[in-house]
Protein backbone atom coordinates (compact mmCIF):
# COMPACT_ATOMS: atom_id res chain seq x y z
CA UNK A 1 0.00 0.00 0.00
CA UNK A 2 1.15 3.29 -0.91
CA UNK A 3 0.16 6.97 -0.20
CA UNK A 4 2.05 9.52 -1.94
CA UNK A 5 1.29 13.26 -0.59
CA UNK A 6 1.33 16.75 -1.53
CA UNK A 7 3.97 18.80 -1.07
CA UNK A 8 4.37 20.10 2.55
CA UNK A 9 4.27 24.05 2.34
CA UNK A 10 3.54 27.25 4.32
CA UNK A 11 0.09 26.65 4.16
CA UNK A 12 -0.20 22.97 5.34
CA UNK A 13 1.91 23.86 8.43
CA UNK A 14 -0.44 26.78 9.11
CA UNK A 15 -3.30 24.90 8.62
CA UNK A 16 -2.09 21.84 10.51
CA UNK A 17 -1.25 23.96 13.50
CA UNK A 18 -4.60 25.86 13.87
CA UNK A 19 -6.47 22.39 13.38
CA UNK A 20 -4.20 20.47 15.78
CA UNK A 21 -3.16 23.42 18.01
CA UNK A 22 0.37 22.84 18.06
CA UNK A 23 1.91 26.22 17.51
CA UNK A 24 5.36 25.12 18.25
CA UNK A 25 7.42 27.99 16.20
CA UNK A 26 9.98 25.81 15.18
CA UNK A 27 7.53 24.36 12.65
CA UNK A 28 5.93 27.88 11.84
CA UNK A 29 8.30 30.79 12.16
CA UNK A 30 10.99 30.99 10.23
CA UNK A 31 13.27 33.13 12.24
CA UNK A 32 12.56 30.69 15.61
CA UNK A 33 14.03 27.92 13.39
CA UNK A 34 17.25 29.33 11.77
CA UNK A 35 17.74 30.54 15.92
CA UNK A 36 17.64 27.12 16.45
CA UNK A 37 20.03 26.28 14.00
CA UNK A 38 17.56 24.76 11.41
CA UNK A 39 17.68 26.13 7.48
CA UNK A 40 14.04 27.12 7.57
CA UNK A 41 10.60 25.61 8.85
CA UNK A 42 9.60 21.86 8.99
CA UNK A 43 7.04 19.46 9.78
CA UNK A 44 5.28 18.68 12.47
CA UNK A 45 6.21 15.15 13.57
CA UNK A 46 2.10 14.02 14.27
CA UNK A 47 1.63 15.82 10.70
CA UNK A 48 3.43 12.76 9.14
CA UNK A 49 2.04 10.04 11.88
CA UNK A 50 -1.80 11.68 10.79
CA UNK A 51 -0.47 10.88 6.76
CA UNK A 52 0.07 7.69 7.58
CA UNK A 53 -3.23 7.01 9.59
CA UNK A 54 -4.94 8.33 6.39
CA UNK A 55 -2.87 5.69 4.55
CA UNK A 56 -4.27 3.20 7.36
CA UNK A 57 -7.99 4.39 7.45
CA UNK A 58 -8.17 4.64 2.87
CA UNK A 59 -7.54 1.02 3.14
CA UNK A 60 -9.16 -0.08 6.59
CA UNK A 61 -12.32 0.41 8.41
CA UNK A 62 -11.43 2.40 11.46
CA UNK A 63 -12.97 -0.55 14.03
CA UNK A 64 -10.11 -2.72 12.39
CA UNK A 65 -7.00 -1.21 12.90
CA UNK A 66 -6.02 -2.60 16.55
CA UNK A 67 -2.97 -0.67 16.83
CA UNK A 68 -0.65 2.21 15.45
CA UNK A 69 2.40 3.24 16.75
CA UNK A 70 5.46 4.88 15.38
CA UNK A 71 9.01 6.29 16.09
CA UNK A 72 10.12 9.31 14.05
CA UNK A 73 13.50 9.17 13.01
CA UNK A 74 14.51 12.66 10.70
CA UNK A 75 12.62 16.05 9.76
CA UNK A 76 10.39 16.50 7.01
CA UNK A 77 11.59 19.64 5.44
CA UNK A 78 9.62 21.87 3.99
CA UNK A 79 8.34 21.60 0.21
CA UNK A 80 8.85 17.88 0.95
CA UNK A 81 6.61 15.54 -0.78
CA UNK A 82 6.54 12.24 1.39
CA UNK A 83 5.12 8.94 0.78
CA UNK A 84 3.26 6.66 2.65
CA UNK A 85 3.77 2.90 2.86
CA UNK A 86 2.76 -0.04 4.96
CA UNK A 87 4.13 -4.06 3.86
CA UNK A 88 2.68 -6.78 5.85
CA UNK A 89 5.26 -8.38 7.95
CA UNK A 90 3.19 -11.44 9.37
CA UNK A 91 0.00 -12.81 10.39
CA UNK A 92 -0.55 -14.11 14.10
CA UNK A 93 -3.42 -15.07 15.13
CA UNK A 94 -5.64 -13.71 12.07
CA UNK A 95 -4.49 -10.17 12.74
CA UNK A 96 -2.27 -8.68 10.24
CA UNK A 97 1.12 -6.72 11.47
CA UNK A 98 2.06 -4.32 8.91
CA UNK A 99 5.54 -2.27 9.06
CA UNK A 100 4.37 1.73 7.78
CA UNK A 101 7.03 4.09 6.21
CA UNK A 102 7.29 7.94 5.58
CA UNK A 103 9.56 8.72 3.36
CA UNK A 104 11.05 11.07 1.23
CA UNK A 105 11.86 11.30 -2.82
CA UNK A 106 15.88 11.07 -1.43
CA UNK A 107 15.43 7.98 0.69
CA UNK A 108 15.18 9.46 4.02
CA UNK A 109 12.95 7.32 6.12
CA UNK A 110 11.30 10.22 8.27
CA UNK A 111 8.78 7.82 10.18
CA UNK A 112 8.87 3.48 10.88
CA UNK A 113 6.08 1.90 12.72
CA UNK A 114 3.89 -0.68 12.94
CA UNK A 115 0.02 -1.13 12.92
CA UNK A 116 -2.14 -4.47 13.63
CA UNK A 117 -5.61 -4.91 11.72
CA UNK A 118 -8.11 -7.45 12.45
CA UNK A 119 -7.78 -9.91 10.26
CA UNK A 120 -5.91 -11.25 7.18
CA UNK A 121 -5.09 -8.79 4.18
CA UNK A 122 -3.42 -9.72 0.68
CA UNK A 123 -0.21 -9.10 0.82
Amino acid sequence: MKLELPKITRTTLALYAGASGDHNPMHIDIDVAKSGGMDDVFAHGMLNMAYLGRLLTANFRQERIRSFAVRFTSITPLYAEPVATAQVAKVVDSNTHLDLTMALADGTVTLQGTAVIEGEIAA
